[in-house]
């Protein structure tokens, strides 16, 4: 298990279109990929669990990855949140 706190630079958080960007790169990735935040543990392959979670921009982040490739799944995951999730920061 590997983890990185990291900052949502999105301006309107993780809404519906961020949310989804993020569930279909952690599909996409071999790894369990859960954030962590407010003491509440989201599945980040589902957009519903992302979304219900209300992050919002420079809300602080626990990404946690566990699995064989979680360390190039930790750095996929975190570069995407950094980049806001295809839109603009």
């Amino acid at each position: 298990m590997i983890k990185q706190k990291v900052i949502i630079k999105n301006h309107m958080g993780l809404h519906i279109r961020p949310a989804g960007v993020l569930a279909k790169i952690a599909s996409e990735c071999d790894s369990s990929i859960k954030i962590i935040f407010k003491d509440k543990e989201i599945n980040c392959k589902s957009v519903l669990n992302i979304m219900s979670a209300a992050i919002k921009n420079n809300d602080e982040v626990l990404v946690i990855c566990d699995g064989n490739n979680e360390e190039q799944d930790l750095k996929v995951i975190i570069n995407a949140i950094e980049s806001g999730l295809g839109e603009q920061i």
